[in-house]
């Protein structure tokens, strides 16, 4: 992710980015003045990465620095009460096609020619690209259109834990369509060690749980010689995801309670995952149980930081409130909790290219490929009658290959949390120790947690503290010595 020559300031004081993930790239180069101490940290964003892995938009991690993501108008002013609104909605999409309209042959077929378009002028200016490929739908469906634009992709599979290994089906899917295979096997430490040392090259922080994942594979790719990456990321915006049970069982279980964390304590309470899973849920915000992973709740986020700034994080959804309220259902609420948290995973690649001097694609997000499965698919070849998602895209799959492991068990990146809590605590506790004028509390909460991690639940929590805690200690010269003003404060 290379920088352009211009860039769009409002004033010396105030930055504006367009970060809208369906321009070609984002230009960060009015974040350099920051290295002159021109701005300051953000506490209230740092609360927003520990309670959801990510900074609402507009806003991020710096004060004086603002996002124009998904949603919103690049032409207003992102400091200034900006307004969100996503066209996108399943519930704003105009008559789509019947069924028997249009012939599914056709369907894909042109799927397949914008898609291969997408990715010839996403990856024109890469000469040696690697595709950072799972064993799932929509990175099966990218490899398809690469083998055809792009054969010279490597593809690279993370393996991340054993719970979910996907390596022998990409491998397969990658080997089949005659592209090169390679394999990478999560070592914690090690990405911890890669991510460390891009950190300080990174323009602004998300602490998505696939943020170190990232920073190894792209390492990686550099290492060998690579110059871009290829993620297949963006297309669940317009193709939608179905709401299955677990999902609406967690919305009736989210009731923003406020809960004693001495529920916490017995010891078989916090050796059980799913126990302290409901009962973080029942803890959070309807909406916001939307966003992926554990996290921090607000107690705990408050007592990180000596006083009430969850309240702040969460005024935040207000920006939201008016597209949240118009969403008809739960598949659009999901939808939308989708492009709000889509920053933060669109952003991961973003930054990381960005802090390794590479290229970065993203073919689904292409406005022409966006626009035709919005406008031009029958609902039915989205997510059909008895939920199964993306109908198209698997009909795409179908013309190549028999049933694949995917079917039935979707598969992502995943990351070795308990084995980076074994690897990395005293490491991380120490960045703690130095970042307690920002975090007063976060040496106490490793302390009292030390023993729970090996339980994913919390080890999750301390992937965070380990994500954020380094880059906040980097950029601590601007951080305010007064932590946030009285009259920014929500009572």
């Amino acid at each position: 992710m290379l920088p352009q020559k211009k860039h769009d300031t409002l004033a010396p004081a105030q930055i504006q980015l367009n970060a809208s993930p369906y321009q070609e790239e984002v230009d960060f180069s009015p974040l350099d003045r920051l290295e002159r101490g021109e701005a300051s940290l953000d506490p209230v964003s740092i609360a927003d990465l520990l309670r959801n892995t990510f900074v609402y938009p507009p806003h991020t991690i710096y004060r004086n620095a603002k996002v124009a993501s998904s949603g919103f108008d690049p032409l207003q002013d992102m400091h200034d009460n900006p307004r969100f609104h996503y066209p996108f909605q399943s519930a704003l999409a105009p008559p789509r096609p019947a069924p028997d309209a249009v012939d599914d042959d056709t369907l894909v077929k042109t799927y397949h020619r914008l898609l291969c378009e997408a990715a010839a002028r996403a990856t024109a200016r890469m000469r040696a690209p690697w595709f950072f490929q799972s064993g799932g739908k929509d990175s099966t469906s990218m490899a398809i259109a690469l083998a055809d634009v792009r054969p010279d992709t490597t593809c690279l599979t993370y393996l991340g834990g054993r719970e979910e290994n996907e390596v022998a089906s990409a491998r397969f899917v990658a080997r089949k369509l005659g592209l090169r295979h390679e394999a990478l096997v999560c070592d914690p430490g090690r990405a911890y060690d890669r991510y460390l040392a891009m950190l300080p090259r990174m323009p602004l922080l998300t602490a998505d749980f696939a943020v170190l994942s990232y920073a190894d594979l792209a390492t990686e790719v550099r290492q060998r010689h690579g110059d871009g990456i290829i993620d297949a990321i963006g297309a669940d915006e317009y193709f939608g995801t179905p709401v299955h049970s677990k999902e609406r069982i967690l919305a009736l279980l989210a009731r923003s309670l406020r809960l004693p964390q001495a529920l916490f304590r017995p010891r078989w309470v916090n050796r059980s995952f799913e126990l302290c899973f409901i009962l973080a849920t029942l803890q959070m915000d309807e909406f916001e149980r939307y966003f992926p992973g554990s996290r921090f709740n607000n107690a705990e986020v408050d007592d990180l930081f000596g006083w009430n700034i969850s309240a702040n994080s969460r005024q935040r959804l207000e920006t939201f409130r008016a597209d949240i309220d118009a969403a008809a259902s739960m598949e659009a609420q999901r939808r939308l909790s989708l492009i709000i948290v889509g920053s933060a995973h669109v952003a991961k690649g973003i930054y990381t290219a960005r802090a390794m001097s590479m290229w970065l694609a993203q073919p689904y997000l292409d406005p022409d490929l966006r626009d035709w499965v919005f406008n031009e698919v029958p609902d039915e070849l989205l997510i059909s009658p008895s939920g199964v998602n993306k109908v198209l895209m698997r009909k795409h799959i179908a013309q190549h290959f028999q049933e694949l492991p995917y079917v039935k068990a979707k598969g992502c990146f995943r990351f070795d949390l308990r084995g980076l809590a074994k690897q990395r605590f005293d490491q991380v506790y120490a960045f703690a120790e130095q970042t307690r004028s920002v975090l007063p509390g976060a040496s106490k909460w490793l302390e009292t947690h030390r023993d729970r991690l090996d339980n994913k639940f919390f080890a999750s929590k301390f992937y965070l503290l380990a994500v954020t805690l380094p880059w906040v200690l980097s950029r601590m010269h601007s951080v305010p010595h007064s932590t946030i003003r009285a009259e920014e404060r929500v009572s």
